[in-house]
């Protein structure tokens, strides 16, 4: 089994923290000696910078063959507000913003029954064409889960048919929750939490490094929030493929779940615990169009070292409600990171530093 060139922040041995002894730090630990614990993993790593990336969002459609209780994005073909964009209008996207210098292209959409596989390729290859230089981050495992039995591929197949198309990382999204029953509930029609890590597996054995995320403030406890880390810190022991963990608070906003998700006490100590937990994978993900600005910087003082990026334009998390801008600027971003008392250091998809033009 291949293993990706990722940085090395731990070695499995006697001192990692196991299941049991989560649970206990979880119940008996403090904020603040939570916090204390992972900023100093935090720091060891990293010292005080913090990472973010100049990026472009793209949700190409948000009609979706799934209806997931939490999602405010997915639309049905028929219903109003749904859209697909054309593969002009992505290139159109792409073309007006050609004069910012963005590093990274973030695609994912829906599960669009109605858009066939070369959809999908001519989608990769314009971007690329239209922007060599940056990295292209594109389509959840779900996405490559839908096309895999549409058109009885392997995921394989799919994945390196993408790589030849101008493809170089995953995301994470489509994680949710691990537990089966917690997804019966949630998300009944998409892919179970074993088939998303098989899918990213396959990917890190084809050099394709990914994302990883857990949706959390729900309906879930703190068992299950274990349990999720713990499979993928497995995972990664096996084939060393995760750039970043981001830990997503769930959006009450105009979905059907009917909770009240997440405070900022909650925030912070998940990000401490996924910091704690998660030693072999590098980057954790305070990622400010979910938590909002100010909770994602004191995020970085409880184990998270990354701030996402510019964005423009984020829909989905705006969709069910989240109550911040739809895209920084850098001099935003920069000023933000250094007034929670961390250097900015601006990086692309791969967490490799990028120099301004």
């Amino acid at each position: 089994m291949n293993s990706l060139d990722q940085p090395k922040i731990g070695q499995p041995g006697n001192e990692r923290i196991n299941r049991v002894q989560a649970m206990e730090l979880i119940k008996k630990s403090t904020i603040h000696d939570l916090g204390q614990m992972a900023n100093n993993i935090r720091t060891s790593l990293y010292n005080n910078q913090t990472f973010f990336v100049y990026n472009q969002h793209l949700n190409f459609t948000n009609v979706c063959a799934n209806a997931c209780r939490f999602c405010a994005f997915s639309k049905r073909p028929e219903q109003e507000g749904a859209y697909t964009l054309s593969i002009d209008q992505i290139r159109e996207a792409v073309i007006s913003r050609l004069d910012e210098p963005v590093d990274e292209i973030h695609i994912v959409g829906g599960l669009n029954p109605e858009l066939e596989y070369d959809y999908y390729l001519e989608l990769l290859e314009t971007v690329r064409g239209l922007r060599p230089r940056a990295g292209i981050k594109a389509f959840t495992a779900v996405e490559i889960a839908f096309l895999s039995d549409k058109y009885g591929f392997s995921h394989e197949r799919v994945l390196s048919d993408f790589a030849r198309a101008g493809l170089d990382a995953l995301p994470g999204g489509g994680a949710e929750v691990f537990s089966p029953l917690l997804r019966q509930k949630l998300c009944p029609e998409k892919i179970s939490g074993k088939r998303w890590l098989e899918i990213h597996q396959t990917a890190h054995i084809l050099s394709i490094p990914t994302n990883c995320t857990l949706l959390f403030g729900h309906i879930e406890t703190w068992e299950d929030r274990v349990e999720h880390l713990l499979a993928l810190r497995e995972l990664q022991d096996k084939t060393g493929g995760f750039l970043c963990f981001i830990p997503l608070p769930y959006q009450p906003g105009n979905n059907e779940l009917g909770v009240r998700g997440p405070d900022g006490l909650d925030f912070v100590r998940m990000l401490a615990m996924s910091r704690i937990i998660l030693d072999n994978i590098p980057h954790i993900k305070a990622y400010w169009a979910f938590s909002g600005i100010k909770a994602a910087q004191m995020g970085l003082w409880y184990g998270a070292d990354d701030f996402d990026g510019t964005i423009v334009e984020e829909k989905i998390g705006h969709a069910a409600g989240a109550d911040t801008p739809t895209g920084l600027t850098i001099s935003q971003l920069e000023d933000y990171i250094r007034s929670a008392g961390f250097e900015p250091i601006r990086r692309n998809s791969l967490f490799q530093p990028v120099q301004p033009l």
